[in-house]
């Protein structure tokens, strides 16, 4: 029927089994659908050697009631023989209903098993369903999004078998989750939101909405949702979501304190390596490398098939100086998960290296990558974006990712992105507001503090630019090989305040007032006062008004004003709108 990801092992004859119970949907996501982690099979009867042992032992003991004798008779303790293992697919459907990832050579024998079944019984629609969520889960697991298509056929198939209105939960979760995995995050939130409104506590569907209110940076809804989730499914997938939701907000220990509980809870090699991965990440992140090679590496033994977690500890060894190792590592991850990310890394490792033609070939296998996945109806403007904006074209950047913002992509890494891209292209005004988004959105992360400091830099604003530079560098001196020496010599170019501060902060005293004339009284002295010249608009704006005292504490909580679009702020930006010389606003400290 389909192409089998890599070789799964032939299941039985899918004629002679029933189709598996979809009565319980209940799992993480429309896989667990078809799994039902309590019925297990009911043990064999007893065998014949276990009979005979007894009778053994019924006549050595009757032996010994007789004659006297002491006899000691070993005991093994096997009453009955265990029932038996469970095979790749109920591993992979028990392991999806507990909300835990499957062992990718589980689901490969997952997607055998189903592909099969369809074959002969196309009518059962949550089969297609169960089908289409694994290819969805193979996908993002391989880096392959020709998966993708696949299953959008698949799930489209189980819908027009039984509508989603009639109960198909399932299918509707699964196109969630593509949606996500294609980073359209608007469509996942409209899939998700249906689910949540028909069925209020299914908990499967929550973590497609956590991931597509996090692409599309509304934080308050995550953490709605993070909340709902651990109430209806508390466990170890809870725990990862709070701590990635932790993070994402710049709360480094809260998140680790909630990833190591649910390390601490991993109940699957597979489940165990992803916590481990995830200390990894948040060890990186807060500038602890060895740590995180140390995390990394336990994934691997854990995980033999965790590859992401070869392309965490490469990152992490090249903040080590351990760049040999490092490349070996980004090899690896890549002849086995080539996700283009990873390409870039790399391709910005040679770079730094002085491997020009190195990077050059990594940078053309990393426009390839992006090319198969967006013809796979994958968004990779955020990607393409970083990219263009240090490798190649920063105009261009800048408009795929101010595109990326008008579809309400606005996460604190596209915010990041499109302020550095603003940056480049020479717009650092227009910047200015963007970097600082990201910033206040996650203060932990080291690029972004980067980035916001030499965009104020450029804008003479030094005090801000030395702080946000000194925190990038105190929060992780090696976060980029490119980036990082940059930091340094940005840093290195701003003058030190002297010892113990300015001597005074106040601003210079103004000029004496002429003297009153005579037949006038005396002013009394004012605080700095005002001309008494009509005010102008831009004076009268930037007045400061106090509140009324009868404001209630709400009324001061306003949501930050929006950005302004590039265009308004940057005229050499403009498409096709005519411009507009009033939303030009000159760099502070310019003429």
């Amino acid at each position: 029927m389909d192409v089998m990801p890599q070789q799964p092992p032939q299941p039985p004859d899918p004629s002679s089994r029933p189709p598996l119970d979809v009565s319980d949907f209940s799992g993480a996501s429309a896989l667990s659908a078809l799994a039902d982690p309590a019925s297990l099979a009911e043990p064999p009867p007893v065998s014949l050697r276990t009979t005979l042992r007894r009778a053994a032992l019924g006549t050595v003991a009757a032996a010994v009631l007789v004659t006297g004798a002491v006899v000691a008779v070993p005991d093994d303790g096997k009453k009955a023989s265990r029932p038996p293992v469970p095979g790749p697919v109920s591993r992979a459907l028990r392991a999806t209903a507990a909300g835990a990832p499957a062992s990718l050579s589980d689901l490969t024998a997952l997607i055998g098993d189903r592909q099969q079944w369809v074959g002969t019984h196309p009518s059962d629609a949550r089969s297609w369903a169960l089908l289409g969520t694994a290819y969805v889960e193979w996908g993002r697991r391989s880096a392959d999004a020709a998966y993708y298509g696949r299953a959008e056929q698949a799930l489209k198939r189980s819908l027009n078998v039984q509508p989603g209105e009639n109960g198909n939960t399932a299918a509707l979760v699964g196109l969630a989750e593509l949606a996500d995995a294609r980073h359209d995050f608007v469509a996942a939130r409209k899939w998700g939101e249906t689910v949540r409104a028909r069925e209020p506590k299914q908990w499967a569907v929550y973590p497609a909405l956590i991931d597509a209110y996090g692409g599309l940076g509304d934080h308050r809804a995550v953490h709605t949702a993070v909340e709902r989730f651990t109430a209806l499914r508390a466990g170890v997938p809870a725990l990862v979501q709070t701590a990635r939701m932790q993070r994402d907000r710049g709360r480094p220990e809260d998140a680790l304190a909630d990833a190591r509980d649910a390390a601490d809870r991993a109940a699957t090699p597979a489940q165990k390596a992803e916590c481990l991965h995830l200390l990894g990440e948040l060890a990186w992140e807060r500038g602890e490398p060895k740590e995180a090679v140390a995390q990394f590496g336990a994934a691997l033994r854990t995980d033999r098939a965790h590859h992401a977690s070869l392309a965490g500890r490469a990152r992490a060894l090249v903040a080590l100086g351990r760049t040999d190792e490092a490349r070996r590592d980004y090899r690896a991850a890549l002849a086995q998960l080539p996700r283009p990310e990873y390409l870039l890394e790399l391709g910005e490792l040679y770079e730094s290296l002085g491997l020009g033609t190195e990077a050059d070939e990594q940078y053309a296998q990393l426009g390839r990558a992006l090319a198969l996945d967006e013809g796979q109806g994958v968004d990779h403007a955020l990607l393409r974006g970083r990219f263009e904006a240090d490798h190649g074209d920063p105009a261009a950047a800048v408009g795929l990712l101010d595109a990326a913002w008008s579809r309400s992509h606005r996460s604190a890494a596209v915010a990041d992105a499109l302020g550095w891209a603003l940056h480049r292209s020479g717009a650092p005004s227009a910047a200015l507001e963007y970097a600082a988004r990201a910033v206040d959105t996650n203060g932990q992360n080291a690029s972004y503090a980067y980035h916001l400091g030499v965009i104020q830099k450029a804008l003479r604003e030094y005090g801000p630019a030395r702080r946000n530079l000194e925190k990038a560098l105190r929060t992780n001196p090696g976060f980029s090989p490119l980036a990082g020496p940059s930091a340094q010599e940005a840093l290195a170019g701003l003058a030190p305040p002297p010892p113990g501060g300015p001597p005074d902060v106040q601003p210079p005293p103004e000029s004496e007032p002429p003297a009153p004339a005579p037949q006038a009284p005396a002013a009394p002295p004012a605080l700095p006062a005002r001309p008494d010249a009509p005010e102008t608009r831009a004076e009268a704006t930037s007045r400061a008004v106090p509140k009324p005292a009868t404001e209630q504490p709400e009324q001061s909580e306003r949501r930050k004003p929006e950005p302004e679009r590039p265009e308004a702020q940057n005229p050499q930006l403009q498409r096709s709108q005519p411009q507009k010389p009033e939303a030009q606003n000159p760099a502070p400290g310019s003429p």
